[in-house]
């Protein structure tokens, strides 16, 4: 599975930014997700779909201000991120594994297969 990313850039606290992973490589069902690192820190999740269905999840961080969406048709994965504030500053890195995740695992990045390249975000206040 090959993903890459696209979308990030510099904007100010407030504004939005849409995110998007082109996949490619693998048909069946597969989980996908979101998750940023920030400079000294570890990557963490941002927000997933676990296989089920539309199924998702986030971080409590990002909740009611970043929303995922996937078009199956163009096979991307997209991360719509709005009121976006100073600590979302990140490189953002789309994740890919083959098969369903539960609400639980999906937050674990060993779970993981296969990642995009990443894309830096940085929110200025």
């Amino acid at each position: 599975v090959q993903l890459v990313e696209s979308g990030g850039g510099v904007v100010q606290a407030g504004d939005s930014l849409r995110l998007a992973c082109v996949v490619s490589g693998r048909s069946g069902p597969m989980s996908m997700s979101w998750f940023r690192q920030a400079p000294g820190l570890e990557r963490k999740f941002v927000a997933g779909f676990t296989g089920f269905g539309n199924n998702t999840q986030y971080a409590d961080s990002v909740k009611g201000r970043f929303t995922i969406a996937r078009e199956n048709a163009k096979s991307t994965l997209y991360l719509q991120m709005n009121s976006l504030e100073p600590e979302d500053t990140a490189v953002y890195y789309c994740a890919a594994t083959p098969g369903f995740t539960t609400a639980r695992s999906i937050r674990d990045i060993r779970l993981y297969s296969a990642w995009g390249q990443g894309t830096q975000v940085t929110v200025s206040s």
